[in-house]
């Protein structure tokens, strides 16, 4: 019976999930990396709002409390502080790349970040540059002599998308029961994008798995927080199936390890599970791990909404940099730092042989 009744709330959920996304668009510790002194390789982001560094000007992304953490004052990345594409950066020895919607203000020697919130593959329920408009991006500069083939061949790839298009999907009075087949069109469009960068002249391209959408902190309200929904996890465990055969295949047909897969659906859950072990031992840790530090007052407000007389329509927890989860669906800058300690042997496969 319990398995019925989530089956049947399983496209409210999914809706709900990336509801709040829109609503909200709308409305680090030390790391370990390659040791390249000279700075030549280069980082190029593709995604949303869990790479995007802050080229969605109007979001509460630029608004308190966003960035309070890193670097002390909003700068456009969803969360508290540093995001993965950050982390990453610091993996590969550079600063992180100026957003694409700075780059007439902004050094570009370390790449460039096309990432924005809210978008997906294809067409979502928020408005911006999906990801064929971001490689169209890419292109564009390259015609334009920004940067040059050694510039491409040096240079790595990132590629996440944590979901928006299943939200769009469902939104479209699609049946649950679709889902499997839209998954096989997402990949599709998916390894288009990703070939298409590999053919600009990218040699290394990192591919993110699907999180585990079920324990995003927007659809535990319905566990008061306390455990993730199952079948929208099945979602995501189908998703990222595709997906890893699709890249086994991409990469024998190139012959050589230019698409490397990122974890992050096994990289949230361990961390979850090592946090609420730290918890467990330390009572002081009050927050719990699937709640959002930063949580709207209300179903209608998120972080960062404020009424017309100024006023927070938002509670912070009191240790942000004991939590996992800054807003409904975004990691804080410590959620962020602990998936990229996991996710450390996948990046390593980013610069082997990265000139080849």
């Amino acid at each position: 019976m319990a398995k019925q009744i989530a089956m049947t709330l399983l496209p409210l959920l999914l809706l709900l999930l990336f509801t709040s996304i829109t609503e909200m668009v709308e409305g680090t510790k030390k790391t370990h990396g390659v040791t390249d002194s000279n700075n030549s390789v280069k980082l190029f982001v593709f995604g949303d709002s869990y790479v995007d560094t802050g080229n969605f000007l109007d979001s509460p992304a630029y608004r308190p409390p966003y960035g309070m953490t890193y670097p002390g004052t909003p700068a456009g990345r969803f969360s508290d502080g540093r995001v993965l594409s950050d982390y990453i950066a610091s993996f590969l020895k550079i600063e992180t790349p100026t957003p694409y919607s700075l780059k007439n203000s902004s050094n570009l020697q370390y790449g460039i970040n096309f990432a924005h919130g809210g978008v997906g593959i294809f067409e979502t329920l928020t408005k911006g540059p999906n990801m064929t408009v971001q490689i169209d991006s890419l292109e564009n500069l390259i015609k334009q002599n920004v940067y040059t083939k050694q510039d491409l061949e040096s240079s790595v790839a990132l590629v996440a998308v944590s979901g928006n298009d299943y939200t769009a999907f469902i939104a479209n009075n699609k049946s649950i029961t679709e889902i499997k087949s839209f998954t096989e069109t997402l990949i599709k469009q998916l390894t288009i994008n990703v070939e298409r960068i590999h053919n600009l002249g990218v040699n290394k391209v990192a591919i993110g798995l699907l999180e585990p959408i079920g324990c995003l902190p927007q659809i535990t309200v319905v566990t008061f927080h306390l455990s993730c929904v199952a079948p929208l996890n099945s979602v995501a465990q189908n998703h990222n199936e595709v997906l890893l055969q699709t890249v086994k295949q991409l990469n024998q047909q190139v012959g050589k390890s230019v698409f490397v897969t990122l974890d992050l659906y096994n990289a949230f859950l361990s961390t979850i599970e090592m946090m609420q072990e730290n918890q467990d031992e330390n009572l002081k840790l009050l927050n719990p791990l699937l709640k959002p530090c930063c949580n709207g007052d209300g179903f209608k407000n998120s972080c960062g909404v404020v009424d017309d007389k100024g006023e927070k329509k938002y509670s912070l927890c009191d240790e942000p940099e004991a939590s996992f989860f800054w807003d409904y669906v975004h990691p804080s800058q410590n959620g962020w730092n602990s998936v990229y300690q996991q996710l450390q042997s996948s990046l390593g496969q980013l610069i082997e042989k990265i000139n080849i």
